[in-house]
């Protein structure tokens, strides 16, 4: 009676749903939703998970993301059928500590089961502003802690579909050896920089974890994207910062606005780098269709900006 109640609930609000997105696409064909072909099917919070996802699942369970390649992730705002994809889902993975600040209330109008996939990643907290003492979200960018990820992916479609347990361990071991190549990769592409250059600059604070394990001094214009970037005293501080240790280089990423980090680069005669991907993948013909594009971008890109020299 229960289950009854539960199904009842879940047809109920799927058919609101649909309701809504009318308005946009006809229900059932929801722009960007796999087709109904037997597959389970999970949904992502943002594009980098989504990817991780697809490499341990392969071809077995149909996977999409909510938002879309160059989302700005923090502040994004579900659509109606946004909802509804969370509704048909058979599994839900967010990112957690923090990242999804909407993810809440996506996720209490969903009946399916749903994954954090930084379950078991030690967070690091913010040292800044109103987020000081929170964990930094953006654990993703340490690839050693993306093998936390696609563990935690790897258990939660073995559950969902034991039938191809089997399938997502192998794929999951080989695309955990790609990341450890990578991780070696990045790590001795910044061990390339000379001591008075290990110093990583940011518009975001979303690089800490790669900070950490690459052995780079951090600072950053804001720590998480939010509506108060670049602040006059948020560009005074990381100014003195580039000035004080001679930071030969600043970057940005690509889901926000530059045009303070050009200030400071404007003020200290530090060059522009080439922008950096945290929260969002690109397009398939873009410069980081994957997550490991993403992490070897970005590596050579701050190698480049740091040493003077060309990717």
């Amino acid at each position: 009676m229960a289950k009854s109640r539960a199904s009842a609930r879940r047809n109920t609000f799927i058919a609101v749903t649909c309701a809504l997105a009318l308005a946009a696409t006809a229900c059932g064909t929801v722009a960007g939703a796999p087709a109904d072909d037997g597959r389970k099917h999970v949904v992502t919070t943002f594009t980098v998970i989504a990817d991780m996802t697809r490499n341990v699942a392969g071809d077995k369970v149909a996977v999409e993301s909510i938002t879309k390649p160059g989302t700005e992730i923090h502040e994004y705002e579900p659509t109606p059928s946004d909802l509804l994809k969370g509704a048909k889902a058979d599994l839900v993975l967010d990112n957690g500590l923090g990242l999804e600040r909407w993810f809440d209330r996506f996720v209490q109008r969903s009946e399916a089961r749903h994954v954090t996939l930084t379950s078991g990643v030690q967070p690091m907290p913010i040292r800044s502003g109103q987020y000081d003492g929170k964990a930094n979200p953006h654990a993703w960018m340490s690839p050693r802690n993306a093998a936390v990820y696609v563990t935690n992916i790897r258990d939660a479609l073995s559950r969902l579909d034991p039938a191809n347990a089997a399938t997502f361990h192998a794929n999951a071991d080989a695309y955990l050896r790609r990341i450890g190549e990578i991780d070696q990769y990045l790590r001795a592409e910044l061990a390339r920089l000379p001591g008075h250059h290990r110093a990583l600059v940011t518009c975001e604070g979303a690089f800490s974890y790669l900070a950490r394990d690459a052995g780079l001094r951090e600072a950053y214009l804001w720590p998480v994207n939010s509506d108060e970037e670049g602040t006059p005293q948020q560009i005074k501080d990381t100014t003195g910062f580039v000035r004080d240790n001679q930071v030969p280089a600043v970057f940005c990423e690509s889901t926000v606005n530059d045009k303070a980090q050009r200030q400071v680069a404007a003020e200290t005669g530090a060059r522009m780098g080439e922008k950096l991907y945290v929260d969002s993948l690109s397009e398939p013909g873009g410069p980081v269709p994957t997550y490991l594009d993403l992490l070897r971008h970005d590596a050579e890109s701050i190698v480049a900006g740091l040493t003077g020299g060309a990717r």
